[in-house]
């Protein structure tokens, strides 16, 4: 690789910062925009600071921006990805579920801005999912798309004219929190029935008799019934969740991504025969079902990707 100071670029070619926060990693990259065309340039992660707390960990979030910022000059916004509920308006945090501390009102944008010196926007880290997987990924080119992250919880994405759809405060696209089940099992946001609480990963597991979804996935391709009968089960209540979205939204293109999309048709073949099977409204033969291309990745360059659609036009205003 050339060393990234000396690259000559364009006037209207710019970069852009995408910091993704998880409970176990705390991911970096660096995107260059010239129009419509997006590149990821480079990234990186380190463990996340957890034993120190939000206060630790929101100036983790500043050091390693900046660390990233000082390899890549020149660049022009930030994003940062938050697994949980945020407010838009103040740039602080409400709940992170998977990250311990006191997380309610916690300011996040302005301490990392200040650091960086640069115009800041959050996303939640599945709506930084599908704005990447749109922009440069497995819905590329689509209009409209609904996606799902499946992993620890069930994430969501809903776009609309080429846009991810965020409601008025940023939660809108919660897919896994639709209810299919009134009377079903426990969902952590405290609800009955979610679609979460019936094909996160735990429940996956438990569902195929094993002790991770990783492990289910492994046991259904080598042909054990239990672990088979179980991603059949799951991926019938997903069907109906998707099901429901493609009844609302209509989309061009259903994209399935975190780490238990690994099990493509062992979980997605149920979960297509549920579509066909409820679908009465919409061409079912023109909604693409597909998996999501850019991995673990995603959030953080749709985080990126937001700072630059969001931050300039914030900035600008103000």
């Amino acid at each position: 690789m050339s060393d990234p100071a000396s690259v000559t670029r364009s006037p209207a070619v710019t970069r852009h910062l995408g910091l993704d926060l998880g409970a176990t990693n705390l991911k970096w990259t660096v995107v260059e925009r010239d129009g419509d065309t997006w590149n990821a340039l480079d990234r990186g992660q380190v463990r996340t600071a957890v034993a120190g707390g939000p206060e630790a960990i929101v100036a983790q979030l500043g050091q390693v921006g900046l660390a990233a910022m000082t390899t890549w000059p020149g660049v022009a916004t930030a994003g940062v990805g938050i697994p949980g509920l945020y407010d838009p308006r103040h740039g602080t945090t409400r709940f992170l579920v998977n990250i311990p501390g006191d997380w309610s009102g916690r300011p996040v944008a302005a301490p990392v801005a200040a650091v960086l010196g640069l115009p800041i926007a959050m996303i939640n880290d599945a709506r930084a999912f599908g704005l990447a997987e749109l922009r440069l990924g497995a819905a590329r080119g689509a209009s409209s798309m609904v996606g799902l992250t499946l992993g620890t919880g069930v994430g969501g994405v809903i776009a609309i004219d080429g846009r991810v759809h965020q409601g008025h405060d940023g939660t809108a696209g919660e897919i896994g929190h639709q209810t299919i089940d009134p009377d079903g099992p426990s969902c952590n946001c405290g609800n009955h029935g979610c679609l979460e609480a019936f094909a996160r990963a735990d429940r996956i597991a438990e569902a195929c008799g094993t002790a991770t979804a990783e492990e289910a996935v492994e046991q259904a391709r080598a042909g054990d019934r239990a672990a088979l009968d179980g991603l059949e089960r799951v991926g019938r209540y997903l069907g109906i969740g998707i099901g429901n979205m493609i009844a609302v939204i209509s989309p061009d293109r259903v994209v399935i991504g975190g780490g238990v999309s690994a099990a493509g048709d062992l979980l997605l073949a149920s979960a297509r025969d549920e579509i066909q099977r409820r679908v009465r409204t919409t061409s079912i033969s023109e909604v693409e079902l597909v998996i999501a291309e850019l991995g673990t990745w995603a959030g953080a360059i749709g985080a990126a990707i937001h700072g630059a659609e969001e931050a300039v036009p914030a900035a600008a205003s103000r």
